[in-house]
């Protein structure tokens, strides 16, 4: 009876006990992986998973030999390259109590290499571009090597946000906030070796215009108020330009008028065929 009793009191204690939370903070560095316990309780144990890459097969999650059940926070993981492409694996730690596990956490790698894409960070205001590099041996697998970008808010869980070939800028982020990206590569649509570790930027404030700025908008301004005002004088008063550029016009004094004022010549009323008559009479005459 008493038997039945410690039995059925142990048998209500482990199904009524939550699994233990996953580890924390999963860092690769040269085939040493290093977690943080997200727990203080001594009874929990950790184990490491890998994950090759096989290329047109199914790959599955195996424990790591040497990395199973401990109590450490940190395992060398060498022995999982052998046998994967590229020696590109994904790694993760497990937390176990009771025979209760945790979910797996996945391993994130802050240093680039070969199955570990190089990302670089920059930001303007409203915008962040994440600069992504193909200077690697795996990407010269041809176009079926791709980004896959993670991102989010700094202190949420990344999702996935785009697979990409090169450089992504993701636009219309609120200014102030942090946000942050992690990069995985890909290889026909299956995840590749260890994603970047997540780095994150805030987005920076529009900077209010400075005097300069004042003073060059000003100008600009300025100027093309001339522009509009010569425009319409060109276009409508041109008339009136000419006008007033056109110099006073004179008429010249025939040379028949030199030396005598013209007031003091006779001006005669006869019609020039009868001054041709009148000529040609004295003509005769003195003839």
């Amino acid at each position: 009876m008493v038997f039945l009793l410690i039995w059925f009191h142990f048998v209500i204690q482990v199904l009524g006990e939550a699994p233990p939370p996953m580890p924390k903070q999963v860092l690769f560095d040269n085939w040493q992986l290093t977690w943080t316990p997200a727990t203080e309780d001594t009874s929990v144990n950790y184990t490491v998973m890998y994950r090759r890459l096989v290329v047109f097969d199914s790959d599955s999650w195996n424990d790591v030999p040497n990395c199973k059940q401990m109590y450490a926070s940190s395992c060398n993981v060498t022995s999982t390259k052998t046998g994967a492409e590229h020696d590109c694996v994904m790694l993760g730690v497990r937390a176990e109590r009771h025979g209760l596990t945790s979910k797996l956490a996945i391993a994130c790698s802050r240093q680039s290499n070969s199955c570990t894409p190089k990302v670089g960070l920059s930001v303007r205001p409203g915008a962040l571009t994440l600069h992504l590099s193909r200077n690697s041996a795996i990407t010269q697998e041809g176009p079926f090597i791709k980004h896959k970008i993670y991102f989010g808010k700094e202190g949420e869980l990344l999702e996935a946000y785009e697979d990409a070939v090169s450089s992504v800028s993701i636009d219309n982020l609120k200014e102030g906030e942090h946000y942050c990206a992690s990069v995985q590569y890909t290889y026909f649509d299956k995840p590749v070796g260890l994603a970047s570790c997540p780095q994150c930027e805030v987005i920076p404030q529009s900077s209010p215009p400075t005097k300069q700025t004042e003073i060059t908008v000003a100008v600009v301004i300025v100027l093309a108020i001339l522009t509009l005002l010569i425009v319409y004088v060109l276009l409508y008063q041109r008339k009136r330009i000419k006008g007033w550029l056109q110099t006073p016009y004179k008429i010249p004094v025939p040379v028949l008028f030199e030396g005598r004022e013209p007031s003091l010549i006779p001006i005669s009323s006869k019609s020039p065929t009868e001054d041709i008559c009148d000529i040609t009479r004295m003509e005769l005459r003195g003839s």
